[in-house]
């Protein structure tokens, strides 16, 4: 006897249905699966027959072949264990082989029939609703996470048998469902807020503007001046998150398998900081089955790399693309995985090796040399694609115990909302979503400069040496302060603002 069922699996963020056929011929006891399957799929036959024993049912003592369709994509991971138990238990007429195809089903066994959680249940819920199924049937952990997508019925259930009564007839299990809303408004909170920073005005200046454009920054300062106190409060600050930019975000966090189990949906921008000791594959991604990096977990977020000179020079060279495309393409034999990584680069670096070059309580002891070496570890190309570079002095002691710390996260975020909803409207249905992503056309159009601000610009890309790049960015920088303080057009004291946001063009040794 022959019996299909319907499951899926996942290439990049996005997954593709898989058939799982089930056969059941005479023959010696022998169970084996084709299809391209990797080794954590080929093991699963002992937690099958295991799986089924315990939960009271017979294992078939012929010969059952599993054939994974389509059979030219690898299939790695452990979701399969539950639609092959459930083929085998419908080829030997436990549940009736008809209604299986109603369902997209994903699991993992365990040795007591207990059904585990999987990585991917977002994508393969949107899969299942694009295959036009009438749900898909899952581990119960994952239900929240699934339940986002709407229109199917999301089915979770806990232990094998519970699929047997489902299908059966004899227990109902009613769908999944959650409230979008109450999880994004419990969202809103963020552990941190800008009020808590003492000083460092000019810097929180910076930290709205890019925020409002979003905008890559680079802060350079001596030890203890609160650089990575600034990074971290930065999402707090940041655009309101859309449902769609919450999907992408969850999707890669569900692949990964790092989305929390009590979360149905990433409702906060993501932060993530990785150690100076990362590889190029931990960044961006890769292994020999692809798996997303923190460039893409940063996606409609912050990666935050503190103590930027320390990190490997190929790490850092890795960012180049996606800083550049918003995504990253892994190419490995036997697939192609494209992941989404458009994210924002706050960056965290001291001026010299001893980090006391720029302070005057502080003597730097670092040679010219030394100091040269040390910056000369970040490329200028990378530099060039930092739109904002600010100095973060040593707080005075006045300014640290300030009873207030100044605006709150609150009031900083309005005005970023009402800065990007003006770049909305600017940009309509292009894939420029921030000023930070326009393209020349677009600079051209909506970057128009005065005289008196083409004089600017032009003496500063004379006396600094300036990249055309790095023209582009003082541009794009310029066109999100007028739009913070509600501009039609550039002035020269925005063009004036922007110029003084390179300061590693003016300071490098």
């Amino acid at each position: 006897m022959i019996a299909k069922v319907i499951s899926s699996a996942v290439i990049g963020i996005d997954s593709y249905p898989v058939d799982v056929e089930v056969d059941i011929s005479p023959g010696l006891p022998q169970f084996s699966t084709v299809g391209l399957p990797d080794v954590s799929v080929r093991e699963s036959r002992d937690r099958i027959r295991a799986a089924i024993k315990n939960s009271g049912y017979g294992f078939p003592g012929d010969r059952v072949t599993v054939n994974l369709a389509p059979a030219d994509i690898k299939k790695e991971g452990t979701s399969f264990d539950l639609p092959i138990a459930v083929g085998i238990l419908a080829a030997e007429g436990i549940i009736e082989r008809e209604a299986l195809q109603d369902y997209v089903m994903m699991g993992e066994l365990s040795l007591d029939g207990r059904i585990k959680g999987i990585h991917g249940a977002l994508s393969a819920a949107f899969q299942a609703k694009e295959m036009g199924a009438k749900g898909i049937i899952l581990p119960g952990e994952n239900a929240a996470e699934a339940a986002m997508v709407e229109t199917i019925d999301v089915i979770g259930v806990d232990y094998l048998p519970d699929v047997v009564e489902f299908y059966s007839g004899r227990k109902e299990i009613e769908p999944t469902s959650v409230d979008i809303s109450e999880i994004f408004n419990r969202g809103l909170h963020y552990p941190f807020d800008f009020s808590e920073i003492r000083g460092q005005d000019q810097a929180k200046r910076a930290l709205e503007v890019a925020a409002a454009g979003g905008h890559n920054l680079i802060m350079i300062g001596p030890p203890g001046s609160g650089k990575t106190m600034l990074a971290q409060r930065l999402p707090s600050i940041f655009p309101d998150l859309f449902l769609e930019e919450a999907v992408e975000t969850t999707k890669i966090f569900s692949v990964a398998g790092l989305l929390a189990r009590k979360d149905a949906i990433l409702a906060t921008r993501p932060f993530r900081a990785p150690h100076h000791t990362i590889s190029d594959a931990g960044l961006v991604g890769g292994g020999h089955v692809p798996k997303p990096g923190e460039a893409s977990l940063a996606h409609n977020g912050v990666l935050f790399l503190d103590e930027l000179p320390e990190f490997k020079k190929n790490v850092l060279e890795a960012l180049r693309q996606p800083l550049e495309d918003g995504y990253i393409t892994i190419a490995r034999s036997s697939m192609t995985a494209t992941y989404p990584a458009r994210f924002m680069l706050v960056a965290a670096m001291n001026p010299c090796p001893c980090g006391y070059y720029t302070d005057p309580r502080r003597e730097c002891r670092c040679t010219p040399q030394q100091i040269r070496q040390y910056q000369a570890r970040i490329s200028g190309p990378l530099l060039d694609r930092i739109d904002i570079h600010i100095e973060v002095p040593s707080i005075r002691y006045r300014d640290l115990t300030a009873k207030s710390g100044g605006e709150s996260s609150g009031s900083v975020r309005e005005r970023v909302n009402r800065a990007r909803g003006v770049q909305k409207k600017r940009f309509g249905d292009t894939d420029a979503l921030s000023n930070a992503r326009m393209t020349n056309k677009q600079i051209k159009e909506f970057c128009p400069v005065d005289e008196e601000s083409g004089r600017l610009i032009e003496m500063a890309v004379d006396r600094l040496g300036l990249s055309a790049r790095a023209y582009t960015r003082i541009l794009k920088v310029a066109r999100t302060i007028a739009d913070l303080e509600e501009e039609e057009n550039i002035r020269s004291c925005h063009i004036s603002e922007a110029i003084q946001y390179r300061s590693l063009d003016r300071r490098m040794i």
